[in-house]
């Protein structure tokens, strides 16, 4: 099986890398993938997102207290979930519970209020088999956009992105955006304490400071379906800018930042040559254990990737860490 061709050129599409994830997958065992949703009276929107997470594992739904029917909701459209009722303590809280529960080789964060495509979580989970610990979607990365983002809330992720990049020698193209995949093992490792919409910029920069290897990839965010969104653009903003700052103080191995950021289309080859020598070893994901299972979102036996997940993994210009 021969390696796929150069990237360097411009305009030279990712067809090599679903080629070799492909194969990939039909050799090398899949990890295992958990879900975490926060919610908080998202009934409405569960009835959408939950039969879409047919190919995740492992789901677990973390309810800050809903009047509505979410948990009766969850139960009925997915007996096996796990619903962990708390106080409506924020999303960083109910992120971390749903962290500490998960039973699964890779944890993947989504929202409830069906904005995040389901279908985006293959790509997620298949840079994490590249070998990377955190992978982050971004709304602006070749691929990606918004159809939710109003101007103040661009405005304030443009600026604070900027200010990440400059305080942590980063080049992120997307900051404040929940979509993230992560290894489970590296959960206590990242330290995270964080209660509300800063937990995602939290998990970021702390995934810097200590060292893990981080990758950005393209994602579409959708209007939500139904309900009024909780977060605050200003509250939320300077709950972010406090986190960043405060976390900023500890040391930050810029050498790794950098090495480990900045890329996208070199980003392909990388990861092409990365589950190239998965496919020839025959071994799992790097660092997960073996699940015996088939290709993601699909039974034991593999099925073939549909048109639109084959589409998804085209389009991924990754921008993210080199190991």
């Amino acid at each position: 099986m021969h390696e796929p061709d150069s990237l360097h050129r411009a305009g030279v599409r990712s067809g090599a890398l679903l080629h070799h994830l492909d194969a990939a997958r039909h050799r090398a065992s899949w990890p295992t993938v958990t879900a975490v949703i926060p919610t908080l009276n998202e009934a409405d929107n569960l009835r959408w997102l939950l039969p879409r997470l047919s190919g995740v594992d492992e789901v677990i739904v973390v309810d800050g207290e809903s009047s509505d029917e979410t948990v009766d909701v969850t139960r009925r459209l997915r007996p096996d979930a796990v619903v962990i009722s708390q106080p409506p303590a924020g999303k960083g809280a109910a992120m971390r519970a749903g962290f500490q529960a998960a039973t699964s080789d890779v944890i993947v964060a989504i929202d409830a209020d069906g904005s995040m495509d389901p279908k985006e979580i293959d790509a997620f989970v298949a840079l994490i088999c590249c070998g990377f610990d955190v992978v982050k979607g971004s709304r602006y990365c070749v691929g990606g956009g918004s159809d939710d983002l109003t101007r103040l809330r661009r405005a304030g992720n443009l600026w604070l992105t900027r200010l990440a990049n400059m305080l942590y020698g980063v080049r992120w193209t997307d900051l404040c955006y929940g979509y993230i995949a992560l290894r489970r093992s590296v959960v206590d490792r990242l330290g995270l304490a964080a209660d509300g919409f800063e937990i995602e910029t939290e998990l970021c920069v702390n995934a810097i400071t200590t060292g893990l290897r981080i990758a950005e990839i393209p994602s579409h965010e959708f209007d939500r379906r139904s309900g009024v969104s909780k977060l605050n653009a200003r509250r939320d903003g300077l709950r972010v800018l406090r986190t960043m700052v405060r976390r900023r103080r500890g040391p930050v191995n810029r050498r790794h930042a950098l090495a480990r950021t900045g890329w996208s289309v070199l980003g392909l080859e990388r990861a092409g040559r990365s589950v190239s020598a998965l496919e020839r070893s025959g071994q799992g994901a790097p660092g997960l254990e073996r699940s015996g299972r088939g290709l993601p979102g699909s039974d034991r036996s593999g099925r073939e990737p549909s048109a639109l997940e084959q589409a998804r993994l085209e389009q991924v210009g990754v921008e993210g860490a080199a190991g």
